[in-house]
Formats: C-alpha cells, sequence, structure tokens
C-alpha cells in the first residue's frame, strides 16, 4: 500500500514530496477533462501561490518529457 495525499489550495506540501522519486498526479484541467500522470519531484518543482491567489504546483512530467503545473487542487500517491 502506498502513500497518499491530497494537497488543498493554501497549503505547502512541499516538505512531504520525495526528491527523485516517481509518483503519480491526478488533477482537473481548466477545461474539466481529469488527467492522471506519473511524476517526480526535482529542485526545479514547487507548490506556490499565483499572483490572483490560485495554489499551484509545478512538477516534471515524466509522460511528456517537461514540467507541468496542476492549478488549485490535486491529489499525489507513491
Amino acid at each position: 500500500m502506498g502513500l497518499s495525499y491530497a494537497i488543498v489550495p493554501y497549503i505547502t506540501e512541499r516538505n512531504n514530496m520525495i526528491k527523485d522519486k516517481t509518483f503519480r498526479i491526478t488533477y482537473k484541467k481548466s477545461n474539466g477533462e481529469t488527467v492522471t500522470r506519473f511524476g517526480k519531484w526535482t529542485d526545479k518543482c514547487r507548490v506556490w501561490t499565483s499572483k490572483i491567489g490560485s495554489a499551484l504546483m509545478t512538477y516534471y512530467d515524466l509522460d511528456a518529457q517537461g514540467y507541468r503545473t496542476a492549478k488549485n487542487s490535486w491529489q499525489v500517491r507513491y
């Protein structure tokens, strides 16, 4: 059984992320489509708040081989 937790807006869960360990992230895109990807936490990744107050998480997407950002609500599972 793996570790699973949800990250909610305005709470920084950076300390719970494990560097260089593969995880699965699920979130909804702006068009309502649910996306599940495999990601990795690197030195360039971060949890932050946009200028308009949206919670954001930038992670390295292993499927697309690039950095992606989840907005407002997401779930990370190891």
